[in-house]
C-alpha cells in the first residue's frame, strides 16, 4: 500500500475552501466535500496548518495535533506521570530523527503503552480544538510531511471536526463570553470571599492573577488547555473572574455595573457581564460555530 496518495491540488495552495466544480447544465450541482473529509477520502498525508496549529494526517487520519495554545504531550506525560522531562528530552533526541518517539517510549518501558495513547489523544483533541478555531482562517495542506512523533492509529477528520463542535457549543452554553480563553483572568472582588468553590476550580483561581493566560494555567497544573477554558468560564459565570483589561481593584464598585446575585450554597453569580462592555453577541457566536460545523 502507498503511503502517500496525491491531492488534486499545490501544496502551497492556501485552502480556504475547496475548490468547486460547477455544471453548466445544472444549477443545483452537488458542492465539493468538506476540505478535511476530501483528505481522508483520498487517504492523504502530510501537514494541516492554519493559524492555531497543525494537523498532521496519514491515510486520511488524524494521527497528531499541535498547537502554541494547546497543553503538549511532554507536558501531559511529565506532570501527570511518572515521565521525566529528562527522560522526555532524551527520547526526543534518540529518536525523533527517525520519527518514532512514541514507540521508542513504550519500547524502552518509559511510558506504558495504554498511558501514551490515553495522553496522546487528549493532546490530540486539545489541539485540534484551536486549529480549527472558527477564527483560524485559510489553511495550507502540505503533503508527505510527518508527525515527529511517529503516533500510532489516528482519528478521522470527522470525529475530530465533531468534537470541536461538540466543546464550543458547550463553552457557550456554560459562558458566552470568550474573553477569557484569550485574555489573562483576573480574580473579581467577589473572588475573595469565596466559600464554596471546587477544589479543582479553586486551583485554577489561584493562578488566574491577570498576567498568566489560560493557556499557561493549563501548563502550570499539567491539563489540557481545553479543560482549563471550561474551568474559567464557570468562574467567569460565577462572577469570580473576569479578563484582566476590565478587572478592577476590590472594593472598587463599578458605577452602575450590576451586582453580583448569589446562587445556591452561597457561591455568587454575576448578574451582568462586566461594566463597560457590551453583551457577548450570542448569536454571532452560534454563527461561528455552525460555519466551523460545516467545514
Amino acid at each position: 500500500m502507498r503511503d502517500t496518495v496525491p491531492v488534486p491540488w499545490d501544496a502551497e495552495r492556501p485552502l480556504s475552501a475547496p475548490p468547486v466544480t460547477r455544471r453548466a447544465d445544472s444549477e443545483h450541482s452537488a458542492p465539493d466535500r468538506p476540505l478535511l473529509h476530501r483528505l481522508a477520502a483520498e487517504r492523504a498525508t502530510g501537514a494541516f496548518t492554519r493559524a492555531g496549529g497543525t494537523l498532521f494526517l496519514r491515510d486520511g487520519q488524524v494521527v497528531h495535533a499541535e498547537s502554541p495554545a494547546a497543553t503538549g504531550l511532554d507536558v501531559l506525560l511529565t506532570r501527570g506521570c511518572a515521565l521525566s522531562q529528562e527522560r522526555w528530552e532524551a527520547a526526543l533526541t534518540q529518536a525523533a530523527r527517525e520519527g518514532c518517539v512514541a514507540q521508542h517510549l513504550v519500547a524502552s518501558g518509559q511510558v506504558p503503552l495504554g498511558v501514551l495513547e490515553l495522553c496522546r489523544r487528549t493532546a490530540l483533541y486539545d489541539a485540534a480544538f484551536f486549529v480549527l478555531a472558527p477564527s483560524g482562517g485559510p489553511g495550507r495542506f502540505r503533503r508527505k510531511v510527518r508527525d515527529p512523533l511517529g503516533a500510532g492509529g489516528g482519528v478521522t477528520p470527522a470525529a475530530v471536526q465533531g468534537e470541536t463542535v461538540r466543546r464550543l457549543a458547550l463553552l457557550d452554553r456554560i459562558w458566552p463570553d470568550a474573553r477569557t480563553d484569550v485574555l489573562p483572568p483576573a480574580p473579581t472582588a467577589v473572588g475573595g470571599r469565596l466559600r464554596m468553590v471546587p477544589d479543582r476550580q479553586l486551583r485554577t483561581l489561584e493562578l488566574a492573577d491577570g498576567t498568566r493566560t489560560a493557556t499557561e494555567i493549563a501548563r502550570v497544573l499539567g491539563r489540557p488547555a481545553f479543560h482549563t477554558l471550561v474551568e474559567l468560564r464557570r468562574l467567569a459565570a460565577g462572577g469570580l473572574v473576569v479578563p484582566a483589561q476590565s478587572a478592577r481593584p476590590e472594593g472598587d464598585a463599578a458605577e452602575g455595573a450590576a451586582p453580583a446575585a448569589p446562587a445556591e450554597g452561597g457561591t455568587p453569580v454575576a448578574a451582568s457581564p462586566v461594566h463597560g462592555f457590551a453583551d457577548p453577541d450570542v448569536a454571532l457566536l452560534r454563527r461561528l460555530r455552525d460555519a466551523l460545523e460545516a467545514l
